[in-house]
């Protein structure tokens, strides 16, 4: 998506270096809300799973939203029995907000969460990081509604599913095909910078990050999973139909009207192959023509219903003048947003003020054509008057297209001109705040990750054992293969952990049902 600023802050995805360090590649949050019964099982299953097949280092954080029955306690307990568990809570309920504060606080590379009822299968787990670590995507998620998919669930549940991710389709035209599936990772650099967008703090969560990556151009990557619908859960279904609804529209509307900085979040150039510098292969070409074919069509058809108005009661000249300068206006509009992907206010005015350039040529070839008519024929049929414009405004759609492309909205790659970046990921940017977060075992820890360099450290590798050995078993060194990433967009992988106060401390959600 170009915008008229910053082409982001992130910088070119690279595949983590493997090695050995202390720190966890995977977090993976477990957001809890009076799960005092399936906590521990949860747990442990998850545990014993990542302990025999990831071989990576990793971490389990039970994210404790306000619970009031005995879940701390259990939480707690687990952390002093599992190295590799630690447990937070919050005071405030909502999983979007427990799942923003730990992830923002986290350490690790590679960010997770899953539902306590572990309805997804655990085998889709290390495809759902893997293309994170490799560097190949951003987000990941788990997806119910994919055709190789294995679901169990009642047709209340499937109908609401597929219901909803239709309504994402038509209204916020998302390509992801399952926004409410509890299995999804991040990668923390992606996090960093895409969290402080989103809002919401309940259910919607999810599907907001998933909306503004998509339009940021991050890449999403989808696992189909094996999914058993929880038939004890507690979640409220129409209380979260509603509140997701609430959450389109004004997801919607900041889309819209270009409120949202997401420009903060795009890749830079240079990331996107389609971004390359790339002989005899014009860029977005066929895509601009076909948008502004369709953008020019309802223009014209805009721009004959109001010369028809406009000719009830003035004459020729006027009537065509008044009805080109306000399709003017609209067509200029939707080929910014439409046909060259501009978003946002900036340089609005100036596109304007161009595309009444424009407008001042389309008139002129009109009202030129016009003369000639009125030249050739004193009182012309008011059909041939259409047909004399019709042919008029063909002409000039030529011309507007090459002049909207090469002057009014410049790709300025082709121009050679070097985009200036006007956000960063340091703690003074107005994106983050200052004061370090108080999160127990985060913000203690080291980070190995982060150098003088400001480099990333290589992955921890973890040894797993083939199942088939046993303990009397003698095993040779694990020899482990070193990968080397490239350099990123600005020559480092700088360690930019957000330091952040708790999410909105003063935003009560008393109607979240969980």
């Amino acid at each position: 998506m170009r915008t008229d600023s910053s082409p982001g802050t992130l910088p070119a995805r690279e595949h983590l270096p493997a090695g050995n360090a202390g720190t966890p590649v995977l977090d993976v949050v477990i957001p809890v809300y009076n799960e005092e019964k399936d906590l521990q099982p949860c747990v442990l299953r998850l545990h014993e799973h990542l302990k025999r097949t990831f071989p990576y280092a990793f971490r389990i954080t039970v994210a404790d939203n306000a619970s009031t029955d005995t879940t701390p306690q259990v939480a707690a307990r687990l952390e002093a029995e599992i190295a590799e568990v630690k447990s937070f809570r919050l005071e405030q309920k909502g999983r979007g907000r427990a799942l923003r504060t730990v992830w923002s606080a986290s350490d690790a590379p590679i960010l997770a969460y899953m539902d306590v009822d572990l309805s997804t299968d655990l085998n889709a787990l290390l495809p759902l990081v893997a293309p994170l670590i490799s560097g190949h995507s951003d987000l990941a998620i788990g997806s119910r509604l994919a055709r190789s998919s294995r679901v169990v669930r009642g047709a209340k549940r499937e109908f609401i599913s597929r219901s909803y991710n239709m309504i994402l389709r038509g209204s916020l035209q998302a390509r992801f095909s399952d926004a409410q599936c509890g299995f999804k990772a991040i990668r923390r650099d992606v996090a960093q910078v895409l969290l402080p967008l989103v809002e919401d703090t309940g259910w919607f969560f999810d599907t907001e990050m998933l909306v503004l990556a998509e339009r940021a151009g991050l890449r999403i990557h989808e696992v189909p999973v094996d999914w058993v619908d929880d038939p004890n859960s507690t979640v409220h279904i129409v209380k979260t139909a509603t509140d997701d609804l609430k959450g389109v529209w004004r997801v919607g509307k900041a889309l819209a009207t270009g409120s949202l900085p997401l420009d903060r979040v795009t890749r830079p150039f240079g990331d996107d192959p389609r971004d390359r510098e790339i002989k005899d292969v014009p860029k977005g070409l066929a895509r601009q023509l076909v948008g502004f074919c369709v953008v020019g069509g309802l223009s014209t058809l805009f721009y004959l219903l109001l010369y028809s108005g406009f000719r009830q009661f003035s004459g020729s000249q006027i009537a065509n003048a008044l009805a080109l300068l306000v399709s003017a206006v609209a067509n200029t509009a939707a080929n910014r947003r439409l046909t060259f992907g501009v978003r946002g206010r900036g340089g609005a005015v100036r596109h304007q003020a161009q595309g009444l350039v424009v407008f001042g040529i389309g008139l002129a070839l009109t009202s030129g054509s016009l003369a000639a008519l009125n030249a050739a024929s004193s009182s012309p049929a008011h059909s041939t008057e259409l047909a004399v414009l019709i042919a008029a405004n063909l002409a000039a759609t030529v011309l507007r297209f090459l002049l909207f492309r090469a002057w009014v909205f410049p790709d300025r790659r082709d121009s050679g001109e070097e985009p200036t970046a006007v956000a960063t990921d340091t703690p003074s940017s107005p994106a983050y705040a200052s004061v370090a977060p108080q999160f127990g075992p985060y913000s203690s820890q080291p980070d190995p990750y982060s150098s003088q360099s400001g480099s990333y450290g290589p992955l921890p590798q973890r040894h797993v054992p083939h199942p088939r050995h046993t303990s009397h078993t003698s095993h040779t060194p694990h020899q482990t293969t070193q990968f080397r990433a490239g350099e990123a967009a600005d020559g480092t992988w700088r360690d930019a952990t957000m330091r952040l106060q708790p999410v909105r401390p003063h935003d009560t959600d008393p109607g979240d049902s969980r």
